[in-house]
């Protein structure tokens, strides 16, 4: 059997993003292979047998392979040629806090080889094909972890329960924004937030939605918007340079983002 080629597009330590485009079909001979991390894949296109320690299942468009950390798996082409997907990979250590939360258990393992195609999951198969286009690392990261909880929580059956921010982790927060307010046009990801909070990745981005209503990649793009608002109104310096500053990266991302929040281009914004 055809080994399938594989793409990176974004990653860290803690986890991995890869687009997988497989052209085996019913006449290629399968191998068996072992998850070095704990992998949740979306099927976008083609079919396939998967088997792994948990179960054997039929992945198809819509639906999602699970693999635990360690466990060898198969997979097959009986019936068609072909399939692509969409892997993010979890270090151990990562998809154990994560599903500390949203699943109840620190070491959560897959009891089933897929999550079947859902209407509730509908808008996580679109987060993963839209990462690969994602004009910043902390918006990338933050759709990762999401799609992890979506998972988890779909799987395991537990709704994770509301819970209060403490004392100490508002103050955390209120640094963060702090430091975000200071250093919102520089690239700026979950790694490097965390540090100015002094916890975890995944604490932190859990922390302070709670805390403030938003993720930090929300947080940060308003601030840039109105920031680059404020500027339009109160200067005669241009749109492009405007643009260009605002720390979002090139100058249509950031007209798409100025459009969406305030319902007008820059132009016709100033103009107004």
């Amino acid at each position: 059997m055809r080994r399938p080629a594989g793409r990176f597009v974004a990653g860290d330590k803690d986890w991995t993003l890869s687009e997988f485009v497989c052209q085996a079909g019913p006449h290629d001979r399968r191998f068996e292979e072992r998850h070095d991390g704990v992998t949740i894949a979306a099927v976008i296109d083609g079919s396939f047998t998967y088997r792994t320690d948990s179960s054997r299942a039929l992945l198809y468009p819509g639906s999602f392979l699970l693999g635990n950390f360690g466990a060898c798996f198969e997979c097959g082409h009986d019936h068609s040629t072909g399939d692509r997907c969409i892997s993010i990979r979890f270090s151990p250590e990562y998809f154990a806090e994560i599903s500390a939360t949203a699943a109840g258990s620190s070491r959560y393992r897959f009891s089933t080889a897929t999550l079947p195609a859902a209407k509730n999951l509908t808008s996580a198969i679109v987060r993963l094909e839209a990462i690969a286009g994602a004009d910043s690392s902390l918006r990338t990261e933050e759709a990762v972890a999401s799609i992890a909880e979506t998972v988890l929580s779909a799987v395991s059956g537990r709704t994770p329960a509301a819970a209060f921010a403490s004392a100490r982790d508002q103050r955390r927060v209120v640094e963060v924004v702090r430091y975000i307010e200071t250093h919102s046009t520089e690239p700026l990801d979950l790694d490097r937030l965390a540090k100015v909070a002094g916890v975890s990745k995944y604490h932190f981005l859990r922390t302070f939605r709670r805390t403030v209503g938003v993720s930090p990649y929300q947080f940060l793009l308003t601030f840039r918007m109105r920031h680059a608002a404020r500027r339009l109104i109160t200067s005669s310096d241009s749109v492009t340079s405007i643009g260009l500053e605002s720390g979002i990266g090139d100058l249509s991302t950031f007209i798409g983002h100025f459009r969406n929040l305030f319902g007008s281009s820059p132009s016709r914004y100033r103009a107004s």
